[in-house]
């Protein structure tokens, strides 16, 4: 038997006193969370909430998301994170497929009415029973009518209860994918699933007797759920919760609370070297208690990297890994020479393919589709066996989409999303190793490369550039500069200056929405 909220319940056990999460002068011990997550459960079970039931969840970065999380896994029941950027039609649909019973939703701000939304679309899904509201006041005041709080629904909690014991085959989590190629699918993660990534993240990155995480990454997402909240937990470390990433804040944070282990995305490092709010910080005294560094969610320019080291004076470790894999499947090592640009080494009991059209293994550095098969592969997308088959083979091995290689010492490497592939007039073109090229040049500070429709060629490069304060480039400059450092194929003839970049939550650029956006 196991159930994931056992990372909460045994650190509680043993560091009932030390802080588990921290937000601005808010500071709950693990022994209050716990007590809370267990309140919340018994209310759960109370409605007649337990295993084989799905519970959904929209919530930024704040104690409430913790509490919730292992409450609704302490019922026996599934934890379903939604973005909590999706609108009404979107969790309305997220509502739907996952089959949720219940649901709770922050309230929101002005700027970001989540509640409102969240309860419009509970409305219209007759089958999710209790809409549970998580207020913007801690005090539990809300100007909402005629909903339930979360302190008036902890209140009917049954006393005594004591967590459900679930399989360890057991849905855990339901994470849904960004749905690039299609509506968004459920990979549905298990109790053992979950609590292995967590254990391996932990000894991954030699977690200290006390780390204090600074978590900046949303916690809907597999990378700062699995990096950060359950190895964290797992290891007894303090969380230092950042709703919305700004350097500004993160800088404060990473002072004040003297973080050891910083996780982002590579928009995240991006900001942290290109914004000018990070002189006013003493980044010695930062960099001194940061002991470690981590970057996922999509690949790290080497500049991105090599900035980073240089400026905070801490290495930073890459990894790769996906929704379906919990997230971790790669990564560099502190036991190990750290290769820039790769994502490392396949973790523990995970191995990694590159394979050919044809299924067979290619050759050291041949590009090819990234396998992988371990305890980290999910069970299957919710309610699509036919979608599962087809990412799933019968002997295991899951299909990720991604492109990569592997050299002699076998680190991977990231190269390219299937799907973002160019091929020009029949060869191929990656648009990550374009991105890399242009960002060494010095009036780029931010860059996205896509194919674009041509009559002759099929498709064309194009470039979509930010450029650095007061920088002149031109479109002609950059192409003449990219025909001077790139082939024939690979350089951009369509060069779009812009601003900003659309982002998601996680810091992905949104090249689909890049390509229907109109000009600046």
């Amino acid at each position: 038997m196991l159930n994931l909220a056992v990372l909460l319940e045994d650190t509680a056990r043993e560091l009932p006193e030390r802080d588990a999460v921290v937000l601005g002068d808010t500071r709950l011990t693990y022994a209050q969370v716990d007590a809370q997550a267990t309140r919340v459960a018994a209310a759960l079970a109370a409605r007649g909430i337990g295993p084989g039931d799905r519970v959904a969840l929209s919530c930024p970065n704040l104690p409430y998301f913790p509490i919730a999380y292992y409450a609704i896994l302490k019922s026996g029941a599934t934890v379903v994170p939604l973005n909590v950027l999706l609108t009404e039609r979107e969790i309305t649909y997220h509502l739907q497929d996952s089959g949720a019973k219940a649901y709770f939703c922050f309230e929101g701000t002005d700027q970001l009415p989540m509640g409102k939304a969240g309860l419009a679309a509970f409305e219209s899904v007759p089958d999710c029973e209790h809409f549970v509201l998580l207020t913007a006041d801690p005090a539990g005041e809300t100007s909402m009518t005629g909903v339930t709080t979360l302190t008036e629904f902890a209140r009917d909690g049954l006393p005594g209860f004591e967590t459900v014991q679930t399989s360890e085959i057991d849905t855990a989590v339901v994470l849904y994918t960004s749905g690039t190629t299609g509506r968004p699918k459920g990979a549905e993660l298990t109790h053992s699933n979950m609590v292995l990534n967590a254990q391996l993240a932990t000894r991954l990155f030699a977690a200290a007797p006390h780390d204090v995480h600074l978590l900046a990454l949303p916690l809907f997402h597999s990378f700062g759920q699995t990096v950060q909240l359950n190895a964290g937990f797992f290891s007894g470390a303090t969380l230092v919760l950042l709703p919305r990433f700004e350097v500004a804040a993160a800088l404060e944070l990473m002072e004040r609370e003297e973080v050891t282990l910083f996780a982002g995305v590579p928009t995240m490092y991006w900001a942290l070297l290109s914004s000018p709010d990070a002189d006013r910080f003493d980044l010695t005294d930062i960099a001194a208690n940061l002991r470690i560094a981590i970057s996922g969610g999509s690949a790290l320019p080497m500049e991105v990297l090599k900035g980073f080291d240089e400026r905070f004076g801490v290495p930073v470790l890459e990894g790769y890994g996906l929704s379906e894999t919990c997230p971790i499947a790669t990564f560099n090592r502190v036991d190990r020479p750290r290769k820039a640009g790769s994502v490392g080494l396949p973790v523990w009991g995970v191995e990694v393919r590159v394979t050919r059209r044809d299924g067979t293994e290619a050759d050291v550095d041949e590009p090819g589709e990234i396998r992988l098969r371990g305890h980290n592969v999910m069970k299957g997308y919710l309610g699509r066996p036919e979608a599962t088959a087809e990412a799933i083979d019968p002997q295991g091995w899951f299909s990720t989409g991604d492109i990569g290689r592997r050299d002699a010492d076998g680190y991977l490497y990231i190269i390219d999303r299937t799907k973002d592939l160019i091929i020009r007039g029949g060869f191929n073109v990656y648009p990550r190793e374009v991105e890399e090229v242009l960002l060494t040049h010095p009036d780029v500070s931010l860059v996205a490369v896509m194919g674009v429709p041509h009559a002759s060629h099929g498709e064309e490069v194009k470039a979509f550039v930010v450029r650095k304060p007061g920088a002149t480039a031109t479109e002609e400059d950059l192409v003449t500069w990219s025909k001077e450092n790139m082939a024939g194929h690979k350089y951009p003839r369509f060069v779009e200056f812009r601003e900003s970049l659309p982002m998601n939550a996680t810091g992905k650029i949104l090249k689909r929405e890049l390509a229907e956006m109109p000009s600046d």
